[in-house]
Parts: structure tokens; C-alpha cells; sequence
């Protein structure tokens, strides 16, 4: 197993890179909607429970569902803006490594958008839980809290500014070539 043909230099290589394209993109929308999904999961478990002290809480509280929301929009939109990055080259090109940068370079981005809107679901998720549960004891702790959940929403806008960045590297060889 020593040989050349088995190191994960040469497997990466010969994958294509559509192939990693693919992923990246897959990647970031379907672990986007993952944070999303686990942030609202949180959010309301809380929320609801929370409602049957303090009825009040509801409607006001649904912000907190919307900011879970917004991080599968997050993931929803790089993956547009990824997809439109795909490009066709030649057969002979497609292992070029300009095509192979390509294809590394929105794989790392799809990567980076979905795993920093994961954690920004759950970051948004759980202060959104918080914020239920303050909320109903004591209504002055609502906008105070609040601002902290929109400083853990940050975090998945900083992640969509990292991915674009990195996919500015995505540049296919040209046909004529």
C-alpha cells in the first residue's frame, strides 16, 4: 500500500473536480437548513413551553424563529452564487489545475458557509431559548437579549462573507486554450 497510486494526494486528483463542486454546494445548503432546523427546534421547544406562564410572549418572541430562519436563506443564497460559479471546460482540462483549484475553491467555500451557519443556528437557536425563557419572568430582559442574538446572527454573515471570498478563486480554463 506504499505505492504512488494509493496516496490521498493522487485520490484527490483524480476526483473530478464538478465532483467537489457538487459537494461544496451540497454542503452548503443542506447544513445551512441543518442550523436552521436545529436553531427553530430549540427556539420553540422554548418558546412554547415558556407561553403557558406568560401567554404574552408569544408573538414577540417569534423573532427569534425568524433570525433561525434566515440562516437557511443564508446557505440558500451561497449556494445560488456558488452554482452560477460552475463553468464547462473540455474534457482535456477538467483534471487542468486551474480546474482543479476551481473545484477545491467552492468545495472550502461550501464547506465554510455550511459548517459556520450550523453553528450560528445553534448560537441563535439557544439565545433565542434564553430569550423565551427571560422574557416570560421578567419583560424588561427582552430587547436586551435580543441584541445578543443579533451579535450570534453575525456569526453566519460572517461565514457567507468567508465563503464568497474564497469562491472568488473559482476560475475555469477557457475553451479556446
Amino acid at each position: 500500500m506504499a505505492g504512488h497510486s494509493s496516496s490521498w494526494s493522487r485520490a484527490l486528483v483524480q476526483i473530478s473536480p464538478y465532483t467537489f463542486s457538487a459537494i461544496g454546494i451540497a454542503i452548503a445548503i443542506g447544513v445551512s437548513v441543518l442550523g436552521a432546523a436545529w436553531g427553530i427546534y430549540i427556539t420553540g421547544s422554548s418558546l412554547i413551553g415558556a407561553s403557558v406562564k406568560a401567554p404574552r410572549i408569544t408573538s414577540k418572541n417569534l423573532i427569534s424563529v425568524i433570525f433561525c430562519e434566515a440562516v437557511a436563506i443564508y446557505g440558500v443564497i451561497v449556494a445560488i452564487i456558488l452554482q452560477t460559479k460552475l463553468e464547462s471546460v473540455p474534457a482535456s482540462q477538467i483534471y487542468a489545475p486551474e480546474s482543479l483549484r476551481a473545484g477545491y475553491a467552492i468545495f472550502a467555500s461550501g464547506i465554510i458557509v455550511g459548517f459556520a451557519n450550523l453553528v450560528c443556528g445553534l448560537c441563535v437557536g439557544i439565545i433565542g431559548s434564553s430569550c423565551a425563557l427571560s422574557d416570560a419572568q421578567n419583560s424588561t430582559l427582552f430587547v436586551k437579549i435580543l441584541v445578543i442574538e443579533i451579535f450570534g446572527s453575525a456569526l453566519g454573515l460572517f461565514g457567507v462573507i468567508v465563503g464568497i471570498i474564497m469562491s472568488a478563486q473559482a476560475s475555469w480554463p477557457s475553451k479556446a486554450a
